[in-house]
């Protein structure tokens, strides 16, 4: 091999004395980036920061329990790690599927109560979600998971004999997925934002856009992966997932542009706007 990509012995960071998981820290760091770009975002589409302020607290918190109860209905090892281990977030298993759903739910009940266009929230926010999981990819790298298969490429990853699947104990080095994904999400952030510029989306369309960006790309590194996974009809459920999801968001993207077209005055199909008065003489 010319070269290969080492995993950290340890996932766990010391700033002197006190003890940091990796796996956390990027997450937090995500977290912080993604909030960050939503509320410039948020601010400059002419809502009020301290609008968005209100909102963060509780949709990260409903991100964090979604990806976990995702987790623990799909990939989660209750054998092996029991009722207990339930709630180590702090070791993997966080759902970027449950994590979306649950921030999406609670962002959008609170948008509805509060008169707020959701709309604008979701459009404000998916590009800083999609930079959060770029950031957060290499929590993974930290865990040595989320790799691929057998490889001898000079970017493969090194695994630890302690977390090779069963059946791939004599391979050393794997398909970095983690850094694919990484990689593609911050490509999809790049489109995000420069399409948005060059084109004039409508209100939903930038959250339709990434989730058949996002969706497109992990269909492809699903089928790379070899751990234990879910499995519906003997393929990998978040394959399927990804599928059905892509297909949702060039279907939205398609019908939220064309939606609004027809509703604007002079557009095709739609009635023209009343000539104006004469004026009238004094």
């Amino acid at each position: 091999m010319i070269g290969y990509l080492p995993s950290p012995r340890s996932g766990v960071l010391h700033l002197g004395p006190v003890p940091l998981h990796a796996y956390g820290l990027m997450l937090a760091i995500g977290v912080l980036a993604a909030a960050a770009v939503a509320e410039r975002r948020w601010i400059a589409r002419g809502h009020e920061g301290a609008e968005f302020g209100r909102l963060v607290v509780p949709i990260v918190v409903g991100g964090v329990v979604g990806a976990r109860v995702y987790h623990l209905f799909t990939g989660y090892d209750w054998a092996a790690g029991g009722v207990g281990g339930a709630v180590r977030v702090w070791e993997g298993g966080l759902s970027i599927w449950g994590a979306v759903a649950g921030g999406l739910v609670v962002g959008t009940v609170l948008a509805r109560r509060r008169g707020l266009p959701v709309a604008d929230l979701l459009d404000a926010a998916a590009p800083g979600v999609v930079l959060a999981q770029a950031i957060g990819r290499w929590g993974n790298w930290f865990n040595q998971e989320l790799f691929g298969r057998p490889s001898t490429l000079p970017w493969a990853v090194e695994i630890a004999p302690a977390h090779r699947p069963a059946g791939y104990e004599q391979y050393a080095t794997f398909q970095p997925t983690f850094l694919y994904e990484s990689l593609w999400c911050l490509l999809v952030f790049g489109l995000l934002i420069g399409c948005e510029r060059r084109f004039r989306f409508r209100p939903g369309q930038t959250f339709a856009a990434y989730v058949a960006l996002y969706t497109a790309g992990r269909t492809y590194f699903e089928s790379l992966r070899i751990d234990d996974a879910t499995r519906l009809f003997g393929v990998r459920f978040n394959l399927l997932l990804s599928v059905t999801l892509c297909l949702v968001g060039i279907t939205a993207f398609v019908i939220l542009g064309r939606r609004d077209r027809s509703g604007e005055p002079g557009a095709e199909g739609s009635p023209a706007p009343d000539p104006a008065p004469d004026p009238v003489d004094p």
